[in-house]
């Protein structure tokens, strides 16, 4: 891939990538007008900058990803009837997108204060841990659900169904429904998020093909100054530590006052308390317990972010120059992050998997769609899972600075979701009836049952709160509303954009797996799997469906 200007590559400073076939180093997006599915991008899914560059660069979504990770022990830990004091606080960092369905149920109601404050220490430990030992059976018995949907091929099957119509509604209302969130971490203080949302615009918009020059060994050449495209490469990372910086120094002249939410110091307790070293590990806090109402609400948070990852592995794939995903990789995705939220439901993490919606915005943001830097960044969060202190440092970074970065990566996911309307005659007024309904009625109906639990009396609670659960996900009602809209009123396929959408997802068992699709091949052993004819027949395999060669 001929490319201009230059990044650093391996071996230092100028010297190419001996991944990649040109002699170029990696720099801007390709002078060749790419193609429709191929995005300009500084380094594709199978383009691996030097170890050092990676790592960066995964740093770089991992702080991208903690920005949401800071709030989730202010949210669950009261859920849990956990003091802010408590130093066990620090173990519950995860996400929350499986936790929001579960703790709407009404026995996750704390007793009353009078009562807390007559328990012992020991009561009250005890009072956290057996809603932990709930909440973890529940997202490790509901996430067999997913399990099954994509391991057995399940999921494939109703592909056919899932639409550029069930994909807008669907992953716009991910970045819409967020907006609340994104609002109330900004207000801590609007200058600093608005500072940050505006730096981070004009590192990754304006001065995107600025370089600086920097000194670097090459081989044979020695020192030499070569050109590096700082803004193109970091625009996230600079931004956090020159905004969470500028909080520092507010904070060490005092012109933020004490307990200001913006100061950096605010959230110290967290680091202070934090494990230098601690290895999670199965029923830490106790045998799982499992009862059908958790099972149930917690159902309704795995079925939304399986309508949500099928939305983004289209998106994301085209975002990172990759092939549309085949069958067999939708398949072992769906089944692979079921996988992991029944572990994670073991190891009592508080929440399951999921394809995390601002690393998608980071990929947009950056154009960096390397398998190699998602790699480091996992490895990144292991030792953040080992070295307690490691992650409980960028728990510092205030809340300010994350509500800017927000902004940006949830209205990047908005725009993600309505890009998909390029594949649907927006002419049509079947399309923008279907459109304008699936996305306003869940903005309706969602929040206000979520206002009035209590709303939905069937005579049994645990359907009650099942379906309040259900119809309070927002990405559920809207996908729903989309997808079955879109699959009942009569349109052509031209009209409702299958024709085109066909290029980028496999729609079913009409699929057919023609081997092109390599970038989801195995790493290793592709040629033992060819070999064997019993892959062609499981769904998660890369040879599924594929024509046995002679």
């Amino acid at each position: 891939m001929e490319l201009n200007n230059v990044a650093i590559c391996d071996g230092g400073p100028g010297k190419p990538n001996e991944s990649n076939s040109s002699p170029e180093p990696v720099g801007v997006a390709p002078t060749s007008k790419p193609e429709r599915s191929k995005p300009q991008l500084l380094y594709a899914i199978n383009e691996n900058p030097v170890w050092y560059l990676s790592i960066f660069l995964a740093f770089q979504h991992y702080l991208t990803m903690i920005g949401a990770i800071v709030s989730i022990p202010f949210i669950l830990t009261p859920a849990l009837c956990m003091s802010d004091e408590d130093p066990n606080r620090g173990i519950i960092i995860s996400t929350m997108i499986f936790v929001t369905a579960i703790l709407s149920l009404p026995q996750w109601k704390c007793p009353a204060q009078t009562v807390i404050d007559e328990m012992s220490e020991a009561d009250l430990e005890e009072l956290w841990q057996i809603r932990m030992r709930e909440l973890s059976g529940a997202i490790a018995v509901s996430a067999m659900v997913q399990l099954v949907l994509g391991y057995s091929g399940l999921v494939g099957k109703i592909l056919k169904y899932v639409t550029p119509l069930t994909i807008v509604p669907t992953v716009s209302l991910v970045g819409l429904t967020l907006f609340e969130h994104a609002a109330e971490t900004a207000s801590k203080h609007w200058g600093i998020a608005v500072g940050t949302t505006g730096m981070l615009t004009l590192f990754s918009q304006i001065m995107c093909d600025v370089t600086i020059p920097v000194v670097a060994y090459r081989k044979g050449r020695g020192l030499e100054i070569r050109q590096f495209q700082l803004f193109r490469l970091f625009p996230v990372l600079l931004t956090i530590i020159i905004m969470w910086g500028l909080c520092g120094i507010l904070t060490a002249t005092d012109v933020f006052p004490p307990s200001h939410p913006s100061r950096t110091d605010v959230r110290l307790n967290v680091l202070t308390s934090a494990k230098w070293f601690y290895v999670p590990y199965p029923f830490q806090f106790g045998m799982p317990s499992v009862t059908l109402s958790g099972v149930l609400g917690m159902l309704a948070g795995v079925l939304a972010c399986t309508v949500e990852s099928l939305s983004y592995y289209p998106t994301v794939s085209q975002m990172s120059g990759a092939h549309p995903p085949p069958l067999h990789a939708i398949n072992r995705g769906i089944g692979t992050e079921g996988l992991g939220t029944v572990l994670a439901g073991l190891w009592g993490a508080g929440n399951g998997t999921n394809t995390f919606g601002e690393n998608v915005g980071a990929i947009g943001v950056t154009k960096i769609g390397s398998r190699r830097v998602i790699q480091w960044a996992a490895l990144i969060m292991v030792i953040q899972g080992v070295i307690g202190k490691f992650g409980a440092i960028f728990i510092l970074i205030p809340d300010s600075v994350v509500g800017g970065i927000f902004c940006v990566m949830f209205g990047m996911i908005i725009a993600f979701g309505l890009s998909t309307l390029q594949y649907v005659d927006l002419r049509s007024a079947r399309n923008l009836y279907i459109l304008g309904l699936s996305i306003f009625f869940p903005m309706v109906l969602c929040p206000w049952m979520q206002q009035h639990p209590g709303a939905i009396k069937t005579g049994n609670e645990t359907v009650d709160s099942t379906l309040t659960v259900l119809l309070g996900t927002t990405i559920l009602v809207g996908g729903f509303l989309g997808c079955l809209l879109d699959n009942i009123i009569p349109g052509s396929p031209k009209e409702r954009g299958l024709i085109e959408w066909a290029n980028e997802m496999p729609l079913g068992d009409d699929n057919i797996n023609d081997g092109t699709a390599t970038d989801f091949d195995f790493p290793y052993g592709m040629n033992a799997v060819r070999k064997w004819k019993w892959t062609y027949h499981v769904p998660f395999m890369p040879t599924y469906k594929l024509k046995k060669q002679n």
